[in-house]
């Protein structure tokens, strides 16, 4: 998958099959609309594009630091391309971009920057100057402009309209499987692993410290998870702990995973955590005696819920 860093960087040697909006998560209704444009793209011969934006509109048009993304920058990129995506394009997004009339959207960046052939978007999709526009619009303007648009219904699970607020109001309570079921896939913490205190080699439980470069990254509600990484040929299991560490009064939030029957120097490398079970909360041990006891029951439940090869 080629990845373009800006619109205006994009230049385009055939005509695609384009799809547009943030998808966070990648969730189940998002890989509807992918797995639909992979397909469509192949069928009529066009290239697949995905246009996203980065940051997050809502960050720059409601100021709203406080949204947390479920899936990096990087971490997106590799879903997508899983999925058989053949160019990605990261828009920046700014006040600027958001002032464009649908009218000037449709024809300086779908027509002419893109050449789009064929558009799939979601039924619910707004764009323009104050979102102005719907889908109605962009049908309308394919037929102007010589371009098909196929509109995709909301996906449901169980009755349930999947959005990635609704994953993100899961993962702020640590509720892990109800948003997997809404991914379709384990939620995943990318980091590299840093030097900790090396505490938890004193009992026993040696843990591999997570440094989390990007601020805007959503981490799941503070406790003890069940989690798994893929490394080269092998899947580590383990158990990762996210908080402030209260037993040894912890000042900042970290994040610690320790492996299962693995004993190698993971310094230096990065890791992808996929979350699988919540196993309790972070609680305060009065010894470190006792927060030990805690951790091997933690790890006796977690081995419960390895898969049986």
């Amino acid at each position: 998958m080629k990845v373009i860093s800006n619109i205006d960087n994009y230049h385009a040697t055939s005509a695609c099959s384009l799809t547009i909006g943030t998808f966070d998560g990648v969730h189940v209704g998002h890989r509807e609309i992918i797995q639909r444009l992979v397909n469509s793209a192949k069928e009529k011969n066009l290239l697949s594009v995905v246009l996203t934006f980065f940051p997050h509109p809502r960050m720059v048009l409601q100021k709203d630091t406080s949204i947390k993304l479920i899936d990096t920058l990087a971490e997106k990129q590799k879903l997508l391309e899983d999925l058989g995506v053949d160019v990605l394009i990261v828009h920046p997004f700014s006040k600027a971009f958001s002032r464009q009339s649908a009218d000037e959207f449709i024809r300086d960046i779908l027509v002419n920057s893109l050449q789009i052939g064929h558009l799939i978007i979601g039924y619910d999709h707004r764009f323009g100057r104050n979102r102005e526009a719907t889908v109605d619009a962009l049908i309308s303007a394919g037929e102007t402009y010589g371009f098909s648009v196929d509109k995709i219904e909301a996906q449901d699970i169980d009755s349930v309209n999947v959005s990635s607020t609704k994953i993100r109001t899961a993962l702020n309570v640590g509720d892990i499987l109800t948003a997997n079921a809404f991914l379709n896939r384990a939620f995943t913490l990318t980091g590299k692993v840093i030097k900790g205190e090396e505490i938890g080699r004193t009992i026993d439980y040696p843990t591999a410290n997570i440094a989390i470069a990007e601020e805007y990254k959503l981490l799941p509600a503070d406790g003890v998870y069940f989690v798994q990484s893929k490394r080269e040929n092998e899947i580590l299991y383990g158990m990762m702990n996210i908080g402030f560490r209260p037993t040894l009064e912890g000042e900042t939030r970290s994040y610690e995973v320790h492996f299962f029957d693995f004993h190698e120097d993971l310094y230096g490398e990065e890791l992808a955590i996929e979350f699988l079970h919540h196993i309790r909360k972070e609680k305060k041990f009065t010894s470190l005696e006792k927060l030990k006891a805690q951790l091997q029951n933690d790890q006796a439940l977690c081995r419960t819920l390895i898969p049986a090869k």
